[in-house]
């Protein structure tokens, strides 16, 4: 068999000794021989082996590279015979899996203040607008002072979410944050609408007090278009058709070095949560007795913002999704052993109780976040349809607190444990086949206890 698989990759000889040391512990892990073939190990291997080669230059937002994957992924739900979500609603069978949309980037262009009648030098000011024209005298903006002993990124938080037009006053003892928020603005913004019209200027002075301000500030606003890869595998019994069970990853990265000279292939983040759902939706297509309607969604654009689910969310009814299966890095065992996995936010809803109620029959279990610290839950997809009340959760194996190769050119196909992998696809395919037959449906998500998104930036 090793044979056959090499010469159907025409792999490099790092992913070779991936694939052998997949291969020798599939035959050697009896245990879990009653489900490794539900989901073929080739099949998994060939998937992540395209997402996360060279060639594909790290699938960067905007690339040429990012749509030869959406393409492929297109081409894999077409060979399973899923539909397309438009196909779905429409009953138009030349619709497209590919799901395309536009977003605006704005990009500064100038500012400049005075303060008091003095005006203050360029690096230190800083600017995150939705507008093509600041223009502020006396008038026209909400006027806040920092002082060194506020919260600097609460307040910000604060004003972001609120929206409006503000002038930020920021005491030198931040200069640190200052000069963080500075580089982060200063690459510009990517908005999926601007319908909210808005901008917020900070200046890093010890001003404490404002008598007179004078703000003109104007930007760059270009649009640029972005695609998810959205497929649905149609519910078996009219009753539970408008019951979603949704099944997504990101498959989008940071493309490639400055100088061009390194990939970020981006194989666990997220290639790995992408061949997972491929697989997922292979699996179901075959067993072809789903009595409610699943959904699977490549989601563009996480990396930069989370554009992707974002427009996703905006074209189906979150009502009707009974639960979101985010598979977000999986690639490398857990802490809890190779293998496992853990889900983020697992006490907003009772979908991790229901999940390990089917697992527990194979003595296994998916964990709680453990690193609670980190904000996983609002730093993918599942934020934007938790949002909404959408019992959605991210799936991982991620160790976070010790992975070396997070957002680093070593995320390749070689720091990969493929066993490790392989098996919890297996997992979420066992966990989640109450969800698939119609036998659970989740608690919703309190929207009221989910952080908002902010409007400026």
């Amino acid at each position: 068999m090793l044979i056959t698989m090499i010469k159907t990759f025409n792999a490099n000889h790092k992913t070779l000794r991936c694939f052998k040391s997949l291969l020798t512990a599939i035959a050697i892990t009896s245990t879990f021989s009653s489900v490794a073939e539900i989901i073929p190990s080739e099949q998994v291997i060939k998937d992540i082996t395209f997402l996360a080669a060279d060639d594909l230059k790290g699938r960067a937002s905007f690339s040429p590279e990012i749509d030869r994957a959406a393409n492929y992924l297109a081409k894999r739900f077409a060979d399973m015979g899923l539909q397309p979500l438009s196909a779905n609603k429409t009953g138009n069978k030349s619709a497209s899996f590919l799901q395309s949309f536009t977003v605006s980037q704005i990009q500064p262009q100038a500012v400049n203040v005075m303060l008091n009648d003095v005006e203050i030098k360029a690096e230190n000011l800083a600017i995150a607008t939705t507008m093509a024209n600041v223009n502020w005298q006396q008038t026209g903006a909400q006027v806040h002072i920092i002082t060194k002993d506020d919260d600097m990124r609460d307040t910000l938080r604060e004003l972001n979410q609120r929206g409006g037009q503000h002038l930020v006053i920021i005491n030198t003892a931040h200069e640190k944050s200052f000069k963080a928020y500075q580089n982060y603005f200063s690459r510009g913004l990517t908005k999926l609408t601007l319908e909210h019209r808005g901008a917020i200027v900070m200046v890093l002075s010890d001003e404490s007090k404002i008598n007179s301000y004078k703000v003109s500030a104007s930007a760059k606003i270009t649009e640029q278009s972005l695609t998810n890869v959205v497929a649905v595998l149609p519910a078996q019994e009219a009753k539970n058709a408008n019951e979603i069970v949704l099944y997504s990853s990101h498959y989008d990265h940071l493309g490639v070095t400055q100088d061009g000279k390194q990939v970020y292939n981006g194989a666990d983040d997220d290639a790995s949560g992408t061949t997972a759902i491929l697989n997922l939706a292979q699996y179901y297509a075959q067993q072809g007795n789903n009595k409610r309607t699943l959904m699977f969604s490549a989601f563009t654009a996480e990396e930069i913002g989370g554009f992707g689910s974002k427009y996703f969310s905006q074209q189906v009814n979150p009502d009707d999704v009974v639960a979101m299966i985010n598979i977000e890095m999986i690639g490398k065992p857990s802490k809890f052993g190779a293998g496992t996995m853990w889900m983020t936010g697992m006490e907003r809803s009772n979908l991790g109780a229901l999940l390990n109620e089917k697992l527990s029959a194979q003595n296994k279990e998916i964990f709680k976040d453990p690193y609670p610290e980190q904000g996983l839950f609002y730093r993918s997809d599942n934020a934007t349809l938790a949002r909404l009340g959408v019992p959605a959760h991210s799936f991982s194996s991620t160790q976070l607190d010790k992975d070396q190769h997070y957002h680093q050119v070593t995320d390749d196909i070689n720091s990969l444990d493929l066993v490790s992998m392989h098996k919890v696809i297996e997992s979420l395919a066992i966990a989640t086949q109450s969800l698939v037959d119609g036998m659970v449906t989740p608690t919703r998500i309190d929207k009221a206890q989910v952080s908002a998104q902010g409007k400026i930036y």
